[in-house]
């Protein structure tokens, strides 16, 4: 009997495929970089000891052809679930986003340097990209909201956190990557983990307010903190910007839909 072989996506950097229902198998498009699945096996390995959610384990690494295969995890990425939870279902999700983001960042940063690079890249760099980007995605933004995406990118950026403050994280915890049971819209799995890094804690932080809004932040319980506050808020809008962009650029209209059903609180009236 041969293997059915299934496309499960495609993103930036990776296509993955699922063998016989049970298996998935990812590649790394860019050969150059083929080698860094290595990394990324000790990694997820390093982080499936202590994560209270389900992440994938690798069972076979190819540095050389950039393959990487799992065991698949149930679920479905959660960008794709429709109506997506809402009310105490929404709530939950965003719980146990925090309660990952709070192992990850308890553990030291010198226990992930082996496999989790350093990412101290300016909030002035993400604030140039969303200004670059603007141009091509404000037709789609409603007019009422589009002085208030204009005057945040007049504004300055945020100061950058203190090096003492970096810690280690996923670094890339959109809903794209968080799956779910379609049917009670419990947290399965968070999955691409290729980015993970040690830098600032509201980038994960802006991306649940991005994708789940202002109560799903409040649940995920970052510490009271103002500089902290203003970076989520930030990495959130210009992550908006960069999604409503990749959405209309690729024809990945769930992309799009998510980003400006966002834009109601990220750029309120």
């Amino acid at each position: 009997m041969f293997p059915t072989v299934e496309p499960l996506g495609a993103g930036t950097e990776h296509s993955a495929y699922l063998v016989n229902g049970t298996l998935v198998i990812r590649f790394r498009r860019d050969p150059a970089e083929a080698e860094r699945v290595a990394a990324e096996a000790r990694l997820l390995d390093f982080v499936a000891g202590f994560s209270p959610v389900p992440v994938p384990r690798p069972t076979f690494v190819d540095p050389v052809g950039g393959c990487m295969a799992w065991p698949h995890l149930p679920g479905v990425p959660l960008i794709g679930v429709h109506p997506r939870p809402d009310g105490a279902a929404r709530l939950g999700v965003a719980a146990r986003l925090g309660a990952l983001l709070a192992a990850l960042h308890a553990v030291p940063p010198e226990q992930a340097a082996d496999f989790a690079e350093l990412d101290d890249a300016p909030p002035e760099d993400w604030l140039d990209e969303a200004r670059q980007q603007w141009p091509s995605v404000a037709g789609q933004v409603p007019g009422a909201y589009r002085p208030a995406v204009e005057a945040f990118l007049a504004e300055p950026a945020p100061e950058p956190p203190p090096a003492a403050t970096l810690v280690f994280s996923h670094h890339d915890l959109g809903i794209e990557h968080v799956l779910v049971d379609p049917g009670t819209g419990e947290v399965t799995g968070v999955i691409d983990w290729s980015d993970a890094a040690v830098g600032d804690p509201a980038r994960d932080y802006g991306l649940i307010l991005r994708d789940l809004g202002p109560s799903a932040l409040a649940a995920a319980s970052p510490r009271d903190d103002q500089a902290l506050a203003r970076r989520i808020w930030f990495y959130a809008r210009c992550g908006l910007i960069a999604d409503l962009a990749y959405g209309l650029e690729t024809g990945r209209q769930e992309y799009a839909t998510k980003s400006l059903s966002a834009i109601s609180w990220l750029f309120q009236q």
